[in-house]
């Protein structure tokens, strides 16, 4: 029987921008600051959660949440179990949009909100797909669930939450990258380098610097602010930096308490070169002027040493497989204050041929002579990699192919997806190759034609994997 899937997402569009919208209006964004028994991760991530299975149990289908962190959509029978993983969180918003952020709205063809791409667009094109094979009585031979997660943009508790208490699907794909396929996911891990010591011996004093929200963004915001005698002469060195770089900001002088701040561009940790990092920029600002102690060191070596090297080069770091492509290095949190020192979050992406260990040796060796401390940021993820030759990669480039006329072939990236965790597990769409990748960044969109197309390419390859 030859379906028209294509057709059968037509019918249901108005119903699915519906149910996604219902979602991108909860600020689903983790907060530590309100985290209960009740909301492991913050209130925002559980009410996305609870609204997403609701959307499931009003459609009839088997819903489980699990513990208020993670919960699943069931369909069909059989021995063997795929599961679909997304996310029903987002990264926070940061600043520079022109809409509001969790006000869903469609200009020109496409949804602005934050999560329309990074997740929630997706998985929601992902339960679409599964509610039209059930819709046509299609007849399959296993069982699937679509499996939703609140804390994928963070520390990953929801999923091993739910790995604890729930099967662990036999394979699967996660709706969170782009097609044609991701067979190959870089490791993962973050190390913070820690400043201590006093202030003092410079001609300037610094008493604060700040920027970057997440690990895993590019920081869009940096204000730093210090204490100088020298403040006119910085103003005119500021407006000379700001036609050479590309940049924006603005300096403030009270007496002789100077900020500084600049707008750079956010973009996701895993391609840190697609963003213009705040904080690197305004350190190399900094670096220029004189000031002393452990405020000298931190804006040195986050000049020297970090600025533009998104591949850790001059960190001894850089290093290049064939297969997954070379290891990456996003600096997204600065902090600094006199009584606390400086620390710099260092996140890392790489393929296999490197490991955590080989990092920090490398990252030690490197910044010894800074004087400073290297801590390992939590628990990291180990390169990921199906081979292409898997029925599961096979089927899904068919599908993919079968759609959009293109070659499909496999891809390995930096980002970090629910794919990796099953030993058959890939990330599959939803961007396309010609789509614009705003996830992380302000004014994140889907394009409503990418969002229907992924829609149906869903429901025909876990039809096919389903049969």
């Amino acid at each position: 029987m030859e379906i028209n899937w294509k057709k059968e997402v037509e019918v249901r569009k108005t119903e699915l921008l519906e149910d996604l919208f219902t979602l991108l209006r909860i600020d689903s964004v983790r907060d530590d600051s309100k985290i209960t028994p009740d909301a492991p991760v913050g209130p925002g991530p559980k009410e996305a959660l609870e609204a997403f299975l609701a959307i499931g149990e009003r459609d009839g289908f088997i819903t489980k949440n699990v513990g208020n962190l993670a919960g699943h959509i069931e369909f069909g029978e059989g021995e063997e179990l795929m599961g679909v993983f997304g996310h029903v969180d987002v990264v926070p918003t940061g600043t520079g949009w022109d809409t509001d952020p969790f006000v869903p709205v469609i200009i020109d063809d496409h949804i602005y909100a934050r999560g329309s791409s990074d997740d929630k667009g997706p998985t929601m094109a992902a339960y679409y797909a599964l509610k039209i094979i059930r819709d046509l009585k299609l007849p399959i031979s296993k069982k699937v669930r679509v499996i939703i997660g609140t804390d994928e943009e963070s520390g990953w508790k929801c999923m091993d939450h739910y790995l604890e208490n729930e099967r662990i699907p036999d394979f699967g794909f996660s709706p969170d990258a782009e097609f044609p396929i991701i067979n190959g996911e870089k490791g993962m891990q973050t190390f913070m380098v820690q400043f201590r010591g006093d202030n003092k011996g410079g001609k300037n004093e610094l008493l604060s610097f700040d920027a970057g929200l997440r690990e895993n963004m590019v920081p869009q915001d940096a204000t730093a602010v210090f204490i100088s005698p020298e403040a006119d002469k910085i103003e005119q060195a500021f407006a000379a930096f700001l036609e050479n770089n590309p940049v924006k900001g603005t300096i403030s002088v009270e007496g002789e308490q100077v900020t500084v701040e600049l707008i750079g561009k956010a973009a996701h940790g895993m391609n840190p070169a697609a963003g213009v990092n705040a904080g690197t920029y305004l350190a190399t600002f900094l670096n220029k002027f004189n000031f002393g102690g452990q405020a000298a060191t931190f804006l040195e070596l986050i000049a020297d040493r970090i600025h533009l090297q998104h591949d850790a080069r001059k960190l001894n770091l850089a290093y290049t497989d064939s297969v997954m492509g070379e290891l990456t290095m996003n600096a997204g949190i600065f902090t600094f204050t006199p009584t606390t020192g400086g620390e710099v979050a260092l996140n890392f992406r790489y393929p296999q041929g490197v490991s955590e260990e080989g990092i920090e040796i490398k990252l030690e060796a490197a910044l010894a002579s800074y004087g400073v401390t290297i801590a390992k940021g939590g628990h990291g993820k180990l390169p990921h990699y199906v081979p292409a030759d898997d029925p599961l990669v096979k089927t899904l480039l068919a599908v993919y192919e079968k759609h959009t006329g293109l070659k499909g072939h496999e891809q390995s990236i930096g980002g970090g997806t629910y794919g990796r965790l099953l030993e058959r597990g890939v990330a599959y769409g939803a961007m396309f190759p010609d789509s614009i990748d705003t996830m992380h960044q302000a004014n994140e969109f889907i394009a409503l034609d990418d969002l229907f197309r992924a829609t149906a390419i869903y429901a025909d390859a876990m039809y096919e994997l389903l049969k």
